[in-house]
This record gives structure tokens, C-alpha cells and sequence, in this order.
């Protein structure tokens, strides 16, 4: 981590502290504005190779996307994860591409050159179904990460079925891990100010923090999945995962790895590879 982010962390933390001995409702509700906020945006200047740029309107946000190889019958999305963006998953656009697939990438809410300050997995999930209304049918996903929840949440409200090919790299599985890791960060360790969190987010949603399972998802959607995992994930457990395993869905396929981490496993070669020959594969 670099220091500026060190010193910013330090700075969040210590109000944190002091909000929370002010008010635990108040120190909640700003937990939950930098608990969709992204912490820093990656901002593509230059054209992705040979991407057509495109658009449309989200809760009144501009999203932005990226199209390859249109038209093309069989159609992928790629989506990323959490503080990333579309245009870090070119090479799986291109190496689609070079198997025949017109291939859409889109910035989240609040993320590249989408436009938003924050997201949540609600709001991804819509932007997802949008696109799929907008330029599909889409029945190819590679997701990672945050990425993987949403498109999760998503599947649960669209017509799919065995046919539709998904990957999920490092998703974020449990939203209950992500919030004990939002919580460890900010060192806010008052029982209260978690109620209060929770809380919050079921006056929002009429879901509580536990809905936002992938695990839970997993019992409804019939998709065709190549699950990608690494043991090591300092980011989302693969602990979480090796539940939704040892559920034994016959629809899975677990890859599992070990010493890839959380980012690195999306640029190794051998798991392009293995991503690349399922979505092929019919």
C-alpha cells in the first residue's frame, strides 16, 4: 500500500473514532458512504483497442461502456470488481474477440468513466440487467469480484438457463466478509455502530446484510458456472467459497488455486486459458 493511502486510511480511522463516540447512528450511516466508495477511481484516457465507446442513462448517471467485434451472435459481458474498471480486462475482450465473440465491457456506477460518487451491489445489478436489455442477448459472463455478487443478484431477475456460460474470478461472495472487512479497515469495533449499519441497510433495501449472498443466489440461478478461486484471497475468503463447494451444485465447476491472490489470479495466463476454453466450450 502506498503511503498516501496509508496516511488517508489513518486519517478516515481517527475521525471514525471520533464520530462514533459523537453518535454510533450518525458514525453508521458514514460507514455505509465509504463503504460504497470506491477509493480510487481508474479514469481511462486513451481508446481501448479497436472498443467502440458507448453509453446510456443510469439514476440519471452516464454509464460508460466499451463494444468489440459487433455484431456477432454470440455475445460476452465482462464485468470487474470493486475500485477497478473495464478497461483492466481488455485482454479477456481481445482473447474473446480472436474466438469469435462481440465482447461488452462496462465501467460500474461510480467507477472508470461511469459517472456516480458511490454504488452498491443493488445498483450494478441494475446497470447489469440495463445492458442486458439495451445490447444483448447476453448469455457469456466473466465477473470478478464485486463484479460476481451483482451479476449474481441480476440473474436471480432475468430469464437464463442452462445455456448461459458464467465465470466468476474472486467473487465477492458473502457481503457479511465484506462488511467485517470494511469494518477491520475503518478499526470500528463498537458492536452498536453495526446494529445501526445493518439496520440501515435493511430500511433501504428490506433485505438484511446476509440476503446479499452469493451462496444464498446460487440456489436459483441455472447458468452453467466456472468458479475461480484462490485459497489465499486476502480480499474476498476462500473460506465463503469453499461453502458454496461443498454445497455440491452440479452446475459448478470449482477452480482452485493457491498463491494467486485476489488480483493476480485474473492476470495469470493458465486461468485466461481455462476461462477462455469454457466459454468456448458448448
Amino acid at each position: 500500500m502506498k503511503l498516501t493511502q496509508r496516511l488517508a486510511i489513518g486519517y478516515v480511522q481517527t475521525k471514525f473514532k471520533l464520530l462514533s463516540a459523537i453518535s454510533k447512528k450518525k458514525a453508521a450511516e458514514k460507514a455505509l458512504v465509504v463503504f460504497g466508495t470506491p477509493f480510487m477511481k481508474s479514469i481511462r484516457k486513451a481508446p481501448i483497442k479497436n472498443a467502440e465507446v458507448i453509453h446510456f442513462q443510469l439514476n440519471n448517471k452516464k454509464m460508460n461502456g466499451y463494444r468489440w467485434n459487433h455484431p456477432q451472435p454470440q455475445k460476452a459481458l465482462i464485468l470487474h470488481g470493486f475500485g477497478s474498471a473495464a478497461h483492466k480486462f481488455e485482454d479477456y475482450a481481445l482473447l474473446l474477440i480472436e474466438k469469435g465473440f462481440e465482447v461488452l465491457a462496462f465501467d460500474a456506477p461510480a467507477h472508470g468513466n461511469s459517472e456516480g460518487d458511490t454504488t452498491n451491489a443493488i445498483e450494478y445489478s441494475e446497470m447489469i440487467q440495463e445492458v442486458m436489455e439495451r445490447f444483448g442477448p447476453i448469455e457469456n459472463f466473466i465477473a470478478h469480484s464485486f463484479g460476481g455478487i451483482s451479476l449474481s443478484l441480476a440473474l436471480e431477475q432475468v430469464t437464463h438457463d442452462a445455456n448461459t456460460k458464467v465465470v466468476f474470478i474472486a467473487p465477492a461472495t458473502e457481503t457479511t466478509s465484506a462488511v467485517d472487512g470494511a469494518f477491520k479497515m475503518l478499526k470500528l469495533k463498537n458492536e452498536t455502530v453495526r446494529n445501526e449499519f445493518e439496520k440501515i441497510i435493511l430500511n433501504l433495501t428490506g433485505k438484511n446484510v446476509a440476503w446479499f449472498s452469493m451462496r444464498r443466489a446460487m440456489d436459483h440461478i441455472k447458468a452453467s458456472i466456472l468458479w475461480v478461486h484462490d485459497e489465499e484471497d486476502d480480499i474476498t475468503p476462500w473460506a465463503d467459497a469453499l461453502k458454496v463447494k461443498e454445497d455440491n451444485h452440479p452446475n459448478i465447476k470449482f477452480v482452485c488455486t493457491k498463491g494467486l491472490g485476489h488480483r493476480k489470479i485474473y492476470h495469470d495466463e493458465s486461468i485466461k486459458k481455462q476461462v477462455i476454453d469454457f466459454m468456448e466450450k458448448r
